[in-house]
């Protein structure tokens, strides 16, 4: 490869001296000058010759050489110039640079690492909390109540349950992305898949070992009712995302799906499971029948505020959401209205019930959601539902479940 260099000189010659020099194009790279045999006469520029051979992925030679016959200093890059030349003797100039390695050669230990952020990001975070969250209220809940049979040997019962229930999750969170690619792109780019930090086919096997693990779980641990519950729960999540019948398309369908799923199959279904567990026959308690009831209906609410930032990529793909048909602004004052008659009625079981129910929590903890729910309505109304504010208006919703689930083993 030839380089020329043109500059307002007529000849140049470099001292016998090593001058330690920056090559800027390349990092890590330094210019040291050696005593050579004289070169050849040039009038206006100069040669820079390298090999042809391209970078080896660790490190490459450039030889570069430079030559003048005459003291005037050398110009380039506008008005930026070496030192003046000491004596008359020419010289060569050879340079080395280092490359780092190429990005294929990354370790393999880094690759895992990114495997498994992907894989994380694939089983959507805030919805394994909630599911985890509510298996340990429910759980806690029924040993509180039975707390005489209450065993060590339980415990991996608890754990095996717990996996199982999150595998199922992932199931219904992954089949949903698989089948939303084109859509995630546009409403949700930081999902693995539609970012192309997980291939498709690594996101099928996810969900087929999240199925099988789950439904092995349940069906060698918890009996035949507990596994037909599951393996409903798995219908429903199936039936959602995936064609034909894609029931996401249709926003009752839609809300009943979510509802039933995170509201009533999640409580009841854990609740009689531990029961179960601990040689107990089903049975309805009120703080059990408050939080069934609770949640499903604040999983109609999670179901119609999770379309709010989804707008314009469901818009754009023709998906019929109430969002979409309502306006963001109606939606969110929905479903604001929804939980407020849902912690007003906390309020009032908790004033009404005082045999059932720990007044001193119950009543004071749903004053502050409810207050907190109007603050931030407010805000989301100040910020005029920009895509952000929308967001942040959703990930609080997801807070108020979590606080839920929180408080209810000592309500």
């Amino acid at each position: 490869m030839m380089i020329h260099c043109f500059c307002d000189c007529k000849s140049v010659m470099l001292c016998h001296t090593q001058l330690p020099m920056k090559l800027s194009t390349f990092p890590s790279t330094s210019l040291h000058a050696h005593p050579s045999i004289p070169t050849s006469n040039c009038n206006s520029s100069y040669s820079i010759k390298t090999p042809t051979t391209k970078f080896a992925p660790q490190a490459s030679t450039l030889f570069l050489k430079l030559s003048r016959n005459n003291g005037s200093p050398l110009r380039y890059n506008h008005r930026r110039s070496f030192p003046k030349p000491l004596s008359n003797r020419p010289t060569s100039i050879t340079a080395c640079t280092h490359v780092g390695a190429a990005g294929s050669d990354r370790p393999f230990a880094d690759k895992v690492s990114e495997f498994k952020d992907a894989c994380w990001r694939f089983l959507r975070p805030h919805t394994i909390r909630g599911t985890a969250l509510g298996s340990f209220a429910l759980v806690a809940r029924a040993l509180i109540e039975n707390s005489n049979l209450i065993k060590w040997s339980l415990l991996f019962k608890a754990f095996s349950g717990l996996f199982a229930l999150i595998c199922g999750n992932g199931y219904i969170v992954g089949i949903n992305q698989i089948y939303d690619i084109s859509i995630d792109k546009v409403n949700k780019p930081y999902l693995p898949i539609a970012a192309g930090d997980l291939s498709v086919q690594s996101a099928w096997l996810l969900v087929a070992f999240f199925a099988a693990a789950g439904l092995l779980i349940v069906g060698l641990n918890f009996g035949p009712f507990i596994f037909s519950l599951y393996t409903f729960g798995l219908f429903l999540g199936t039936i959602y995302s995936v064609p034909p019948l894609r029931m996401k398309r249709f926003p009752v369908a839609a809300f009943l799906i979510i509802a039933t799923v995170r509201g009533f199959l999640l409580n009841f279904g854990v609740y009689y499971a531990t029961r179960a567990a601990l040689g107990l026959a089903f049975e309805w308690s009120s703080p059990v029948v408050f939080i069934t009831t609770f949640v499903t209906l604040f999983a109609l609410v999670i179901a119609i505020t999770k379309d709010l930032p989804d707008v314009e990529g469901d818009r754009k793909y023709q998906i019929s959401t109430l969002a979409t048909k309502l306006g963001v602004r109606n939606i969110a004052f929905l479903g604001c209205g929804i939980l407020l008659m849902n912690y007003i009625g906390s309020i009032l079981a908790a004033i009404y019930m005082p045999q059932a129910f720990r007044q001193w929590l119950l009543i004071p903890a749903h004053m502050i959601f409810a207050s907190s729910l109007i603050f931030q309505a407010w805000v989301l109304e100040k910020a005029n539902y920009t895509k952000e504010a929308i967001s942040g208006f959703y990930r609080f919703i997801w807070n108020l479940f979590y606080a839920e689930y929180a408080i209810f083993p000592f309500i």
